[in-house]
């Protein structure tokens, strides 16, 4: 069984878009549909094997992998060096997903600054790099799509402060980049998830373990998102369905951020629709499971 795409095949024919971090998590679901919908693809993280296994699911679904690259995307030189190899090896780029992120938890009293620049360095530092060598070498000539994926800030991150910080950083770097490279034909969007039920909640320690299976029934959606529902809303920012949005963020968090009632209004039965599973090769979280 194919990718469960909601958007028509070919859609991104006879284009190339590069994945950072698309070796897993929501970078690994992002990379199956664009190739299902016909993008050849360019990966790229610190795994080798994460990556190559990727390339292989890809590959055995029918899709194309130009190539999968390994090295440090916080760093300046590798960045810059790593957008020049794949453009003379594999040609012009037409859109860049930076989904590489990465953080843990901690009280702001208990980080040392190694752990906040560290966070920030993943989280935004990385995304910078990528977006503007792939813009000074590729994108200001022949235009292009960014869409970077962040993470719900906008009420702070209490026990996360280092990540919050960086994903609000994000949201500025997505609109200043948005008006700075409109002239080139380049549009740069964001995707905010909230809870999505992937592996990456496993790494939490066991103690948040039962907080996040609970959480959600906070949200007006009471349940926890799916990788899919991340990916149709990178895949539209990408199309040119999208060709009028730039310098946006697209929330997908079961209106988490919202609430689910006031003093006036208090919800009646639990809202839980029907998630959109479209990935065929979708890991759920193990502590959903229990």
């Amino acid at each position: 069984m194919p990718y469960q795409s909601g958007f028509r095949q070919g859609l991104f024919k006879n284009q190339t878009i590069f994945i950072p971090g698309g070796g897993g998590g929501l970078g690994r679901c992002i990379a199956h549909e664009l190739a299902y919908l016909g993008a050849s693809l360019i990966l790229a993280g610190r795994s080798e094997a994460k990556l190559e296994k990727v390339r292989g699911e890809i590959q055995e679904d029918g899709g194309t992998v130009k190539g999968i690259y390994t090295g440090e995307l916080r760093d300046e030189v590798f960045v810059s060096e790593l957008v020049t190899q794949i453009l003379d090896k594999h040609g012009q780029i037409h859109g860049l997903v930076n989904a590489a992120g990465g953080q843990f938890p901690s009280a702001l009293k208990d980080l040392s600054l190694n752990a906040w620049n560290s966070v920030l360095s993943n989280n935004l530092t990385s995304y910078f790099l990528s977006s503007r060598e792939l813009y000074k070498q590729c994108f200001s000539t022949h235009g292009g799509n960014i869409v970077h994926i962040g993470a719900v800030y906008h009420s702070g991150m209490p026990g996360m402060g280092h990540n919050g910080a960086a994903r609000a950083g994000l949201a500025s770097l997505t609109m200043t980049s948005a008006v700075e490279w409109a002239p080139a034909k380049v549009r740069v969007n964001s995707v905010l998830p909230g809870f999505i039920g992937t592996t990456g909640l496993d790494r939490y320690p066991d103690s948040a373990w039962e907080n996040l299976r609970t959480i959600v029934d906070k949200a007006p959606i009471s349940r926890h998102g799916t990788a899919a529902e991340v990916s149709a809303a990178v895949v539209f920012l990408m199309s040119e369905m999208a060709a009028y949005v730039t310098g946006t963020e697209i929330i997908v968090d079961g209106g988490m951020r919202l609430g689910k009632g006031s003093f006036v209004f208090q919800p009646g039965s639990k809202v839980t629709p029907v998630p959109y599973n479209g990935f065929h090769r979708d890991e759920k979280a193990r502590i959903l499971k229990d």
